[in-house]
């Protein structure tokens, strides 16, 4: 069916019907930043006979501007919506990609109040407007990252020894992510040595914390002064990766080693959705390839630098942290699915995307999440964005379902416990 285009003030929306116009189960779904009006869940989920409600935030395609405690009053307007709807019984989130911090922030928000986004640890703070949110009955991660902040802390390339100079010679090679000598392969798959890969994971969180002492003191000089402006300024990270979450050109160690279990495999036997609808138990691998582009795109200014600004960077795209995989205080930033799931109690689903890098981070949010009614699992062959990844196919056609057996897996979880 069509679907109906809606404003909810700064935020837009579309109505996607199931057939017959009637559903007692409603699904939003939202990102922080991205177009997904049309996202696939709308079409997959309508026709399983659920009301859907696809929303762009106030700051779609603006990550310069983008204050991330201001995205649960968007939020609200499409929950309250999907409650007034004739024979609404249950509200669910469906927090694909970055929709999966954002909608878990607003979520654990809803259950604990303003005093969530509050503290003297966070980088910035939610306001009291924050408080008396409605809860939402349940929600399913497709493919959530875990927080805009870890993915740009994991994105730094440590080697970048001055911000304001990233030019080559001010690259320390001991860190460079694309030096052979620290094992990377132009013309295959690198393979970085363990401790090559530790010390980098360190300096990463050592860089981070380089930028948000920067940040912070431009923060201060921007109230007090004196300064060129009163509000906000540009805030650059060379090297740091393109905008917004996705991988891109990215320092991602993964992109050029796929092979690293800290992100790209599960820590313990985990359901895998195989293509031909059967569910198996075992230790599931990514099935991503390497990329051969990285290193030259990463060294771009539209590719490889992150425009945002002052505020943008501190709400969004920081979280202090000692070492990029094992040592991040996700408490410091809102912009953490770590740091929500914790404090949210409905059921929840964790489905990770068996091509993509984010395997071990949907097990790890199964693993602490504080809902006792929770599942994990795998789709094999599918790429972040829930289609076929055809290149690492061993024959065509072998993940040809991925989607519908995604969609079918979350109807059989939603009706079993709704």
């Amino acid at each position: 069916m069509t679907p109906t285009y809606l404003q909810f003030g700064p935020a837009s929306a579309a109505l996607h019907r199931p057939q017959g116009g009637k559903a007692r189960i409603g699904l939003l779904v939202m990102h922080r930043s991205a177009n997904y009006l049309n996202h696939v869940a709308a079409v997959e989920l309508a026709k399983r006979g659920y009301m859907v409600l696809c929303m762009n935030s106030r700051f779609q395609n603006n990550e310069v501007q983008m204050n991330f405690e201001k995205l649960p009053r968007d939020v609200v307007r499409g929950v309250e919506f999907l409650r007034k709807q004739d024979g609404m019984e249950s509200v669910l989130f469906f927090a694909h990609s970055g929709g999966g911090p954002l909608l878990s922030f607003y979520q654990a928000l809803a259950e604990n109040g303003a005093q969530y986004s509050q503290g003297p640890n966070k980088l910035t703070q939610g306001s009291d407007e924050l408080d008396g949110l409605p809860q939402v009955d349940g929600i399913i991660f497709a493919d959530a990252h875990p927080g805009n902040s870890v993915l740009v802390l994991r994105g730094l390339n440590p080697s970048v020894a001055d911000d304001d100079n990233p030019l080559y010679g001010a690259v320390n090679p001991e860190l460079d992510p694309f030096n052979p000598d620290n094992g990377y392969n132009l013309s295959g798959p690198s393979q970085y040595p363990t401790e090559f890969r530790q010390k980098y994971y360190r300096a990463q969180a050592a860089r981070m914390s380089r930028l948000i002492e920067k940040a912070q003191a431009m923060k201060a000089l921007l109230a007090n002064g004196p300064y060129p402006y009163p509000d906000n300024d540009i805030f650059l990270i060379p090297r740091g990766g393109p905008q917004g979450s996705g991988p891109g050109a990215s320092a991602y160690l993964w992109l050029s080693d796929p092979t690293l279990a800290e992100v790209n495999e599960t820590a313990k036997e985990a359901k895998l959705l195989k293509n031909d609808g059967n569910i198996v138990v075992e230790k599931v691998r990514s099935t991503m390839t390497y990329d051969r582009t990285i290193a030259s795109r990463h060294v771009q200014f539209d590719l490889g630098t992150k425009v945002l600004s002052v505020n943008s960077f501190l709400s969004a795209n920081a979280v202090r942290a000692r070492h990029s995989i094992d040592d991040i205080d996700y408490e410091s930033s809102n912009n953490s699915t770590f740091a929500a799931v914790r404090r949210i109690s409905v059921p929840v689903l964790f489905a990770a995307m068996g091509g993509f890098f984010l395997i071990r981070d949907n097990e790890r949010l199964f693993e602490v999440s504080a809902s006792k009614d929770k599942d994990f699992i795998v789709v094999e062959g599918a790429g972040h964005f829930i289609t076929p990844i055809r290149a690492t196919e061993r024959e065509p056609g072998a993940f040809d379902n991925c989607v519908y057996n995604l969609f079918d897996y979350v109807d059989e979880w939603i009706r079993a416990r709704y």
